[in-house]
């Protein structure tokens, strides 16, 4: 577990997270053209609950859409080439 200090809205705050989450958010963040703390930021507004646990889920969300995009993730008959 690692703690690390964000800002949030102007802000400091403290997020422990796992070293995987954070490459993992760090991964995400880059995806979408955003910084580690813009993409945070982004999580705070729309969480209902714990910040750390608003990331872990934003990431397995974040994943979970990037795999169903994935051609080899889609039934046969729904790829464009008929494949």
């Amino acid at each position: 577990m690692k703690k690390r200090s964000v800002l949030i809205a102007g802000h400091p705050t403290s997020v422990s997270l796992e070293e995987e989450f954070w490459e993992a958010l760090k991964r995400v963040a880059q995806a979408r053209d955003l910084s580690v703390n813009a993409l945070i930021e982004e999580i705070d507004r729309t969480r209902s609950g714990n910040l750390s646990s608003a990331i872990r889920v934003h990431i397995l969300n974040s994943l979970l859409a990037r795999r169903a995009d994935a051609p080899e993730s889609r039934p046969l008959d729904s790829r464009p080439d008929g494949a």
